[in-house]
């Protein structure tokens, strides 16, 4: 009679799969509170503690570890006589997952100690054996392989070797990830740096990356890449920016970039505040009282641009903002909800829209990781300073609405490819230049956009202006005030100008540059 080792924290579908290994002739052997729900289930088993002649210890930290447990998972043929001599006999199954560790360590308001209790040790050394031994023992770390195991037991009274290569890869890389979350949370949270590490000493010496695919692409950024959407650990269901998608198409792989984007824009703002975005660079930031004014004042600062884009929403997306969009083409757009007529008012006139619930804004805490050949880059995300440390340094300072207008302009620049250039009043941008090698150009294309706008209006630099002329072309569209970083070895000259053309100027010692 085959035996089968169950031991599992996720119950799922548990009793349904013992039941039909008994059926079929298989001795069940159970640890710990497995043995109890298979009891209550009716069904016979046989204890952990029958096997190993000892009780649970440690209470219940050791269950599992003994040799008349693992001879019999880690056995192979030409072991069969020195197994029978110790009075021990073949395990031909093992169903095990582990300890909900992710789980309980990512809740608030809990303890070291009671998160430590749940590192599984026998567990993993259950599974780890018998993958070793999958050409001997089936592995099952997931609930969702009973049933197929289940079918090939009965049809073949075992399963195939490609079938136990398959749960055997699976199960390494459940353990795998398993250590991971582990190493995790002790490296985040409980190895801090000291309060004297150096910028390279704040971020772990170690990452690890748990991903998980979550949905094939169609393509990705063009139709002959294949691509795949993967999803981190501790965004478990596999959502999309941590959202839900409520309508319109899939999402593409640009969509999720420009998506992305949009949303960190959106949240770095606290006003209701729409974000319009076409390749990953914003056309349009506005701030207003309500979300619909917002979108217009977005859409204003460049209309042209907009077309086929999409738009994040810091606010509920209300009826009136869908209005608001008129005939605008759009292909996504982002918003912490929908309301029930905005959502099918957007149903109904862009049923290829896809709609995007984003409950939480973006806070910037994670590490930001970018691939490179051979490699990753890891930084922490921008997060801007604080207009408390600008330092005016033309001969006339900012009065009160320039000085809302350069920091609404420093707040919106850091979302804009380098070079960047915003214009900008109080509460929008009137017109935006990224993306550009030369700053001076990005001057030029924003001021353009901005047109008649720009006169009076603040400007903002990611970084500082290496030449007067960028400043020149921004004073001969009639800006005002301008903030940018400073640090430029010209920095004498680009001020000359500034107090040449009466511009108010102040420094941020602090640069926004975005790659």
């Amino acid at each position: 009679m085959p035996r089968a080792l169950l031991s599992v924290s996720d119950k799922r579908g548990l009793p349904a799969f013992a039941a039909e290994l008994r059926a079929l002739g298989w001795e069940l052997i159970a640890s710990g509170g497995t043995s109890r729900a298979l009891i209550a289930a009716g069904l016979d088993v046989t204890p952990v503690a029958t096997v190993t002649g000892l009780p649970e210890m440690l209470g219940g930290r050791v269950k599992t570890l003994h040799p008349a447990i693992h001879t019999g998972i880690l056995a192979r043929e030409e072991d069969e006589t020195e197994l029978r001599a110790h009075g021990y006999a073949s395990i031909a199954l093992v169903a095990c997952n582990l300890y909900p560790f992710r789980a309980v360590s990512s809740l608030p308001n809990r303890g070291i100690a009671e998160i430590i209790e749940q590192i599984d040790i026998g567990g993993v050394a259950l599974l780890r054996a018998a993958a070793k031994n999958y050409a001997r023992v089936i592995a099952i770390c997931d609930p969702e392989d009973y049933a197929p195991a289940i079918a090939e037991i009965r049809a073949n009274h075992t399963v195939s070797e490609s079938t136990r290569q398959r749960l055997a890869a699976k199960t390494f890389a459940h353990t795998r990830d398993y250590d991971a979350a582990i190493y995790a949370y002790f490296a985040e949270r409980l190895l801090a740096p000291p309060e004297t590490a150096s910028a390279s000493e704040e971020l772990p010496a170690r990452i690890t990356l748990e991903l998980s695919r979550a949905q094939s692409l169609r393509y990705g950024e063009n139709p002959h890449q294949p691509a795949a959407f993967y999803h981190r650990e501790d965004n478990p269901h596999g959502s999309i920016l941590g959202g839900q998608l409520l309508g319109g198409k899939a999402l593409s792989y640009n969509n999720l970039l420009d998506l992305d984007a949009a949303w960190r824009a959106a949240s770095s703002f606290e006003q209701p505040t729409v974000v319009i975005v076409k390749h990953r660079s914003p056309t349009g930031i506005a701030s207003a009282d309500t979300p619909a004014a917002a979108l217009h004042a977005a859409l204003a600062s460049d209309p042209l641009s907009a077309f086929g884009g999409v738009i994040a929403c810091n606010r509920e997306m209300d009826i009136a903002t869908a209005s608001a969009l008129g005939t605008l083409f759009v292909e996504a757009i982002a918003a912490p909800a929908f309301s029930a007529d905005a959502r099918a008012a957007l149903s109904e006139s862009r049923p290829n829209c896809r709609l995007l619930a984003v409950a939480a804004p973006l806070s910037g805490d994670a590490l930001e990781l970018r691939s490179v050949h051979g490699g990753f880059l890891a930084q922490r995300a921008d997060v801007g300073v604080s207009p408390k440390t600008w330092k005016v340094v033309t001969k006339r300072a900012p009065i009160d609405a320039e000085n809302a207008a350069l920091q609404f302009a420093w707040r919106a620049v850091r979302h804009v490819p380098s070079n960047a250039i915003v214009v900008a009043n109080a509460r929008a941008t009137l017109g935006i230049g990224g993306g550009l090698p030369s700053r001076v150009d990005a001057v030029l294309l924003a001021c353009a956009k901005a047109g008649e706008r720009a006169n009076g209006a603040a400007l903002a630099s990611d970084a500082f202006f290496p030449f007067a002329d960028g400043l020149e072309a921004a004073a001969a569209a009639g800006v005002r005030a301008v903030v940018q970083p400073g640090g430029s070895i010209r920095d004498a000259q680009v001020i000359a100008a500034a107090n040449n053309a009466e511009i108010a100027m102040v420094f941020t010692g602090q640069r926004h540059f975005r790659h």
